[in-house]
């Protein structure tokens, strides 16, 4: 079973490497125009600037209608890269942009937690030894259970 899942996790670990990347997404995106258009000006059989523009077209979904497949090889490319455009690359791109133009400045660093989670101890250690002195000194209970009213 897990053998099946293993493609599965290859693909998501290459989704987070592009999502995570800009530099990879913008020229995954370019060399997706330049494979589709290559592919369709040798199934088309059109010149590298017309079968350019149609990938260019076609990937924003724009579809001008100007130039269209007409075979059956081209109208895959379309298909792939429409739904690739569509579903995953314009996606991760939004995604990424967003992410970083929503930034919380304020918040803390993964180093400073835990700084705060070992000094929270040590305060919690010394409180504790402190409330412990008091109570043998006094002879009572712990200051902080007679104020808590």
């Amino acid at each position: 079973m897990r053998a099946l899942l293993l493609p599965f996790k290859a693909a998501y670990r290459g989704l987070v490497y592009f999502a995570n990347s800009p530099r990879t997404l913008m020229l995954s995106y370019a060399l997706m125009i330049v494979v589709a258009a290559a592919l369709y000006s040798i199934f088309e059989k059109v010149n590298v600037g017309d079968s350019l523009w149609w990938a260019v077209v076609t990937a924003s979904t724009v579809g001008y209608g100007d130039i269209s497949p007409d075979t059956w090889q081209a109208r895959a490319i379309a298909v792939v890269l429409i739904s690739t455009m569509v579903l995953l690359v314009i996606p991760l791109i939004t995604a990424h942009f967003a992410s970083r133009l929503i930034v919380d400045n304020d918040a803390f660093r993964h180093e400073e937690q835990e700084e705060l989670k070992s000094n929270l101890r040590v305060v919690r250690q010394l409180l504790e030894e402190l409330t412990a002195r008091e109570a043998t000194s006094a002879g009572s209970a712990s200051p902080l259970a007679e104020r808590s009213d």
